[in-house]
Order: structure tokens, then C-alpha cells, then sequence
């Protein structure tokens, strides 16, 4: 009697680890996108999918399906992402080990403005960073206030602020 109830909690355990890599799987990209947008260096990166791995596999029972899938990744991959970036803040900034090695060698001119851009992003506050990159990812502003937890006019107003301050930086 106890084996079946031993079997029946495995099976119950292999059919919620399917379901969540089969979910990981799916939404990698989403995942991976989130962590380049926090961090340049390959291994923050890595730390940071594998943080993220970690908060949704601890959340995945708790997940009710009130929102989409996608939703709850992108809030738990934001949230982990700008937690992290707060807690270094707080630690102190770590100065990157310069390899000399230039991944956007390309002089064109579009290539400057999309380094210009980045820049200027990397610049703004962690929250706004999150508007932007889910609005960069064609997101209405109903799924990103869903995510980010404003209402879809907030989105509207706070998109118009923060491309007013990207306006008005300096590329330093």
C-alpha cells in the first residue's frame, strides 16, 4: 500500500518536472532576452537564467494559470533580474576582467546608434529598463503592465517619461 502511494507521488513528480522543462524549453529565448538586457558579461548571464530557473521552479506549484505562462515568466525573469541588480548595488560595483576583445567591431553607423541606445538604457533605473525591453519585444502595453503590475495607461504615460529621458542623455 505504501508503494503505490510512493508510486503515484513519482509520477505526480515526473508529470510536474515535464511540464515545467517542457515550459522552460518554450520560453527560453524570453528568459535569455531578460538576462542579456541585465547584463553584458557571460556569466552574470549564466547566473542569472540559472536564478531565474531556480525562483520559477520554487513558484511552479504555487502558478494558478491566472496569467499565461509567458506572463509568469516574464514577471519571475524581471523580478529575479532586477533583484540581483539591487542586491550588487548594494554590494558594490565588480570591475569586468577586459579580455580586448571588441564584439560589436562593425563601424557602421547603425552600429554606434544601437551602442548609443544601449548606453543610454543601460542607464535608466531597473524598472524602467523592463518597460523598455518589453515594449522592444512588441508587447502591448496591457501584457506589460500585466507583467511589470501597472495598469496598461501607466505603461502609456511612463513610456512617453522614459523616452523623454533617453531624449535628453549624453552619450558619455
Amino acid at each position: 500500500l505504501e508503494s503505490k502511494g510512493q508510486n503515484k507521488r513519482k509520477t505526480m513528480m515526473d508529470n510536474i518536472e515535464r511540464e515545467f522543462t517542457r515550459m522552460v524549453k518554450e520560453h527560453r529565448k524570453t528568459i535569455y532576452t531578460v538576462c542579456y538586457f541585465f547584463s553584458k558579461d557571460a556569466d552574470e548571464v549564466n547566473d542569472l537564467f540559472q536564478e531565474i530557473l531556480i525562483n520559477l521552479w520554487k513558484g511552479f506549484p504555487k502558478f494558478r494559470g491566472e496569467s499565461s505562462h509567458r506572463t509568469w515568466i516574464w514577471r519571475v525573469s524581471l523580478n529575479t533580474c532586477i533583484s540581483a541588480e539591487r542586491k550588487k548595488k548594494r554590494k558594490g560595483e565588480t570591475v569586468p576582467l577586459d579580455m580586448d576583445i571588441n564584439l560589436f567591431d562593425d563601424s557602421a553607423e547603425d552600429m554606434k546608434q544601437i551602442r548609443m541606445l544601449q548606453n543610454r538604457i543601460s542607464r535608466l533605473g531597473p524598472f524602467d529598463r523592463a518597460i523598455v525591453l518589453l515594449w522592444l519585444e512588441n508587447m502591448s502595453y496591457d501584457e506589460i503592465g500585466s507583467v511589470v503590475g501597472i495598469s496598461a495607461k501607466n505603461v502609456s504615460v511612463r513610456l512617453f517619461r522614459i523616452k523623454e529621458q533617453l531624449k535628453k542623455m549624453s552619450d558619455q
